[in-house]
């Protein structure tokens, strides 16, 4: 297993639509593990494949070192479809390996149900709610092109732009390996 440099805010490969795993291979139960490997000393509990520069439809949601989830997981969610979602809308403080140290309030629906298939590439579903909904919301947000810095209006937009700006140019540092973006792999703004 390695741990694999994540890609940063911006980066072409995060903007565009996954794309749909059609078999299983040795190629994806390594991309899962490396992922995991990955998380690890990153201090993460959810990484989608994009962000290690994989356009596979494949993210993966450890929460087991999380006080009252630690009998939960670790999951390989491939070609995840969220199936429903309903619930209050819960305010949570999130943030993103892709980008380091932003972190805001996010508010997303407390319940879910997501369709997907495992790393046996069995079919399998499930009913989630509390955090791992919200990491699983997350995760899948990022295999449609989108980051939790979307959802943000008005002045808390603005108030991360000047920590989005600095990671675009390559000038923020993070506990693990990072992939800055180049002006070239940059998604046209």
């Amino acid at each position: 297993m390695a741990i694999l440099p994540i890609y940063t805010y911006d980066a072409r490969v995060l903007r565009e639509k996954t794309r749909e795993v059609k078999k299983p291979d040795a190629a994806i139960t390594s991309l899962a593990l490396d992922m995991f490997e990955t998380m690890k000393p990153a201090s993460g509990i959810g990484l989608a494949a994009n962000q290690v520069g994989n356009g596979s439809s494949l993210f993966i949601v450890d929460v087991s070192g999380v006080e009252g989830y630690e009998e939960t997981g670790p999951f390989v969610f491939i070609n995840p479809v969220i199936t429903e979602l309903w619930g209050e809308d819960v305010g949570y403080e999130e943030g993103c390996l892709s980008i380091p140290n932003v972190r805001d309030e996010i508010f997303r629906p407390e319940w879910l149900n997501i369709r997907y298939r495992d790393l046996n590439f069995e079919e399998q579903e499930l009913q989630a709610d509390g955090l791992l909904a919200r990491v699983i919301q997350h995760e899948y947000d990022h295999l449609q092109g989108i980051f939790f810095t979307d959802y943000l209006k008005g002045l808390k937009k603005r108030l991360v732009l000047p920590s989005l700006k600095k990671i675009m140019r390559g000038e923020m540092e993070a506990d693990y390996p990072l992939v800055p973006v180049h002006r070239m792999d940059a998604v046209e703004r």
